[in-house]
Order: structure tokens, then sequence, then C-alpha cells
């Protein structure tokens, strides 16, 4: 990891699809996160951008071709390679990641690719069905599975029409997460961070169960950061339609019972854990083998017994030894003086609480605005992106945990 005696220093690739319009406005992105900006571009890139609109933005000259013999002149390929601390490719075609996979380097931007020991991050971007292919779906594995962290695609209409995943996040989360990652201090350094994340289903039959609108967002940002920060981190995840980040061990559950289970077989391993999950406080007093049909209930309708569920961070806040516990909750109404009970009621040593009323921080927003309660005070955190969110509480936590530490 870089320090902060420069600034973060980025090549940006820029490969052949419609989304390469958007590299201005990543370059103007990455710049405002205090990056400096080098942007290489593929022979099919230039078809969507120009060198002219992203020289009027970045730092340095666009590059384009190993074979300029100017531009290698100043800084040779394998110079850029070493001067970067971070690779970004954004957007990364079905064709970049099929030719990265495999170790092909034919132009510049691959030979950089290769030539390069600093973080790697792609974005891809391509229709559906090029990214749903099962090749594509090896190749991306294939990458993850050498280091390079994949960022995305979102899920959306495209520019040929069609919906679903494959388009490129969006220029402000993509430089957020990369230089967020490049510039992280390893405050975590060390230690062993579990997270919990999404919601729970309790089912009352097999196919109908209660649940609740959590996205998992903002748990899976918050374990990235700490796996940004140094940590070895665990996620046990309910069901949500997320990309596991790289370098994460991933936990999959479904029901509350299922989710406690996972976290106390673990906890003892742990030296923070993190309830970011959205669980069931009930489920269905009984589950029924098949479904339920009209003709089986009263006339009135439907009537379900609910028994509550154990409580997870309380059952972990409630033994020694145990970890750092730090929960969340989302409240709609008198949100801090609930949670300031709720974290003394479970003897948690922190808790993060919003208010899920405001449509613009609550559930499947991308942004939140969250308070940090501790024994020592508490901290605001106005409106911002998740991972921003996550990256600022990380810092938080790590110095409380420490402080535990020493105490």
């Amino acid at each position: 990891m870089q320090t902060d005696n420069h600034a973060r220093r980025i090549l940006l690739g820029i490969s052949g699809g419609i989304a390469a319009y958007k590299a201005p406005s990543l370059v103007r992105n990455l710049r405002v996160e205090g990056a400096e900006v080098v942007p290489v571009l593929t022979r099919n890139a230039s078809k969507f951008v120009t060198e002219t609109a992203l020289q009027a933005v970045a730092d340095h000259r666009p590059r384009t071709d190993l074979w300029d013999a100017e531009a290698e002149a100043s800084m040779g390929h394998i110079e850029l390679a070493r001067w970067a601390d971070a690779v970004l490719i954004a957007p990364a075609t079905a064709d970049l990641v099929a030719r990265m996979a495999h170790g092909i380097a034919d132009d510049l931007l691959t030979t950089l690719c290769l030539a390069t020991a600093a973080p790697v991050f792609v974005a891809p971007a391509m229709n559906v069905k090029m990214w749903e292919h099962a090749a594509t779906q090896r190749n991306i594995d294939r990458l993850r599975a050498d280091g390079v962290t994949v960022l995305g695609p979102d899920d959306g209409e495209q520019a040929c029409g069609e919906f679903g995943p494959g388009r490129m996040m969006e220029p402000e989360e993509i430089a957020e997460t990369v230089t967020a990652a490049v510039g992280t201090p390893r405050v975590l350094a060390g230690t062993r961070v579990l997270v919990t994340a999404g919601p729970t289903r309790e089912f009352l039959d097999p196919v109908r169960f209660i649940s609740n609108r959590s996205s998992g967002r903002q748990g899976f940002a918050f374990a990235e950061a700490a796996r940004n920060a140094g940590a070895d981190v665990t996620l046990v995840a309910g069901p949500v339609h997320l990309a596991t980040p790289t370098g994460i061990e991933r936990v999959d559950v479904v029901s509350a019972q299922e989710m406690k289970d996972a976290v106390t077989e673990r906890a003892a391993g742990a030296d923070i854990f993190v309830s970011v999950a959205a669980v069931a406080d009930y489920r269905p007093h009984t589950t029924h083998d098949q479904k339920l049909k009209k003709s089986d209930q009263e006339s009135d309708g439907i009537r379900v017994a609910l028994k509550e569920n154990e409580d997870i961070v309380g059952a972990i806040a409630g033994v020694e030894p145990r970890p750092f516990v730090v929960g969340f909750a989302a409240e709609t109404q008198n949100a801090l003086q609930y949670a300031r009970e709720k974290r003394a009621r479970k003897r948690m040593d922190a808790i993060v609480v919003n208010d899920v009323s405001d449509a613009a921080i609550g559930f499947d927003s991308s942004d939140n605005a969250v308070t940090l309660i501790h024994g020592g005070g508490e901290v605001e955190l106005s409106k911002m992106p998740k991972r921003a969110i996550a990256r600022r509480l990380i810092a938080e936590i790590a110095a409380l945990y420490a402080v535990a530490g020493q105490g």
C-alpha cells in the first residue's frame, strides 16, 4: 500500500465498449479523489472517446500504442507499469477480460497488466448475454483467482436495449472504490473480522417467507473496507444478489438460525464482529412442508403464529471471551434513543444507527447517513455513498478496538 507521500497514481485502461464515453467523467472523479491519472486506450476505445477529450481532464497525455517512440522516450511502458499504484480498466469488455485471463499481451494495455506489480481493478461492461456466457464467467473467475478486483457490473438498461447485469458501475462509485482501496491505511492488519450482511428469510411453506428489504450493500461495503484496511474478513451473507468481494471468505445462509449457527461457529476466532445484517426478529411457529392452499384456510384469511428468533448480537456480546462487538440498528423513529438503549441492553462495544424512514438513505439506496455510538461518545456521518460510510466507520472502529485492546 502506498503512503501519502504522493498522489495515488492510477493507470486508467479504456477498452472498446460504448461505456468508454464515460471515461472523461471517470478521470475527473479520480482526480477529485486525489489521484494522478494516465489514460491508456486500446485501438477500439478510440472509436468511442477521443484522446483530446481525455487530455483535457487527465494529468498526462493519453497512451495508445506500444510502439509510440515519443511516449516511450519520456516514460517507457515498463517504467509506466512500475509508476502505477493501481491499474484500473473501465470499461473492461468481454474481449479484454478474456485476453487478461489468458495472459495475452498484444497491445500496450494488456502488456502493462502483465508488467505491473500494482493491484489491478476491472469494471466490466458488456451485453447481459455476453456477461452471463459461461466463457466470460470462467474468465472472470480466473481473474479473481489471480487477485484482480472485479467491480460490478451493475444491473439495468443497456445501450442495446436489454436489461440485466452488464452495465459498468457509475464513475463516481468506481473512483471512490479504487482510491479507497489503494489509499486506505492498514489499520486492521493482523486482525480477523467477522461481518454479517443482508436479510434473512423465515419460511412459512416452500414458497412463502417473511423477510425485509435489506439489499446487503452496506454489509458488503463494510467487508470490503475491512479487507482494504488489512483485515482477514469472513462475510456471512443472507440471500442477496451481490458478487463476493475479492479476498473475502463468504458463507451463504438463508434463515436467522442458519446465520446464528454460522456466526457462533466463527466468533471465537474473530477479533471484531460487526453485525450489519437485518435479521428477522420472528419466524413462523410452524413451517409447512407443502404450499398452503386458500381452500385450507379459514374463511376470514390465514393466521400465522410467530415465535422470536434468538438474538445473534446479544448471544455473542454476552459471553466471555468474545470479539469486539459492533451492531447496526435500522430505525424509523427516535433512532438515537433506541440505539443507545439497545447498545447498553445488549452489551455491545458500539452500535451504528440509521433512519430507514428516509428513502434517500434507507433500504435499496446507494447512500447512507449514520451515527456511531460507543461508550466514549457519538460520531455522526452525514449522507455519502455506502462505501464511503464503510471506510469512515472502519477508521473509527479500528481506533476503538485499539483502545479496548490497550485496556
